[in-house]
């Protein structure tokens, strides 16, 4: 009976150990952007609404964005669909409808599978006519 209960002690502490260490490994699998808001200020109608969102996979394993998604219509993101491998960089593509005059202030949110699987990255503005 002491050697089932002194064996079943054992092997718990084995398993506690090896998922801390996949735990902290997944800290560690993070996807870093160089930045999170991209601010337009203030823009002519009809202007060049694109910008850029780079990021870094600091990961172990290959990166996949499985998902990103604008808050609404007038923000058309474009992201890489092949895995980015360990280390490397990849770009979220975003373009604003700047035919829209006014204060925009839009959200595009990542998902991945990163252990920061979900991230929020912002465009801002102003959208002005020019008479």
């Amino acid at each position: 009976m002491k050697k089932s209960i002194f064996l079943l002690t054992i092997l718990s502490i084995f398993t506690f150990a090896l998922q801390a260490q996949e735990n902290q490994a997944a800290v560690a699998d993070s996807i870093v952007f160089d930045k999170l808001e991209h601010d337009y200020g203030t823009i002519e109608k009809g202007g060049d609404g694109n910008c850029v969102f780079t990021f870094t996979n600091q990961g172990q394993k290959p990166l996949v964005l499985s998902n990103v998604r604008a808050s609404c219509g007038c923000t058309v993101p474009q992201w890489p669909r092949e895995p980015i491998a360990p280390g490397e960089k990849g770009e979220i593509k975003v373009k604003y409808n700047t035919n829209i005059a006014g204060n925009f202030n839009k959200t595009i949110t990542v998902n991945s599978n990163a252990a920061n699987s979900m991230v929020r990255l912002r465009v801002k503005g102003q959208v002005v006519v020019n008479q």
